[in-house]
């Protein structure tokens, strides 16, 4: 059960993970390969969370560790760690060393930290330095409605090593309506969704790239993961992963009084 990985620190949380299945499960299902691939993606997915101490991305540190969600104000949430665990599962093959991922309701920023460590390249390089010209675009960008949680995020990116990345342009946190993407950064290999559109937004298909894919939940009372994959030809098909219940992606007014 993905509740008894609750951990005494960020490592134990992610072994406990491991232990009782939750990446290793996953990854089979999705990683088209042998069972020693998908142990090596599972690996990589550990080790890239564990590089991401969830303390520097909640309010209360003393739950910092417990596999559960947890408000962050502003009537947003941090997610549980398993379910950055499920949603990191899904986009690993679609995430190419030099590609680009949106992350939409990036609120705290920690998924944002664990896309970023994840864009590394498995075989050791280090993802590009962007050229002072400008033409370079982030490796990660991530949007959210609520400029405070914004800077929060900055600020929680900086204190979990991060900064330098900022300081580079390899990840931008960017204040706007998510759910109209982030075009200047546009296309993206991956967009990962936070929060429940009541239907596909538009805007962030537009915006995927050929054969991207986005995570998102869909729905209001009744809600599920989607793959939204868009083919080489731009062909585009939506598959139902699983039930969940995430809270609503929504506008900027009501986020804040919900």
């Amino acid at each position: 059960m993905a509740w008894t990985s609750t951990g005494s620190s960020n490592a134990e949380l992610i072994d406990n993970m491991l232990r009782n299945g939750i990446l290793g499960d996953v990854v089979a299902d999705v990683v088209d390969g042998s069972k020693s691939e998908a142990e090596a993606a599972s690996g990589r997915i550990a080790r890239a969370m564990k590089k991401v101490d969830r303390a520097n991305y909640v309010r209360d540190k003393r739950d910092a560790y417990e596999d559960s969600p947890q408000s962050i104000g502003h009537g947003a949430t941090i997610s549980a760690p398993h379910m950055h665990a499920y949603a990191a599962s899904h986009l690993l093959p679609y995430l190419p060393p030099r590609g680009r991922v949106l992350d939409v309701g990036s609120g705290s920023g920690y998924m944002s930290a664990v896309l970023y460590h994840l864009m590394d390249d498995p075989h050791g390089q280090e993802p590009p330095t962007p050229t002072l010209d400008g033409n370079s675009k982030p490796l990660i960008t991530g949007i959210e409605h609520i400029s405070q949680l914004t800077d929060w995020s900055i600020s929680n990116l900086k204190r979990d090593g991060l900064g330098e990345a900022l300081e580079r342009g390899q990840i931008e946190m960017v204040t706007g309506d998510g759910r109209l993407g982030y075009p200047s950064n546009a296309p993206y290999h991956a967009i990962h969704v936070g929060a429940a559109a009541p239907e596909l937004p538009q805007e962030l298909v537009d915006q995927l790239a050929p054969g991207g894919r986005m995570f998102i939940p869909i729905g209001t009372y009744m809600q599920n993961i989607y793959h939204v994959d868009k083919d080489k030809s731009g062909k585009v098909t939506q598959t139902e992963v699983m039930g969940v219940r995430y809270v609503p992606l929504t506008d900027r007014n009501l986020q804040k009084e919900f």
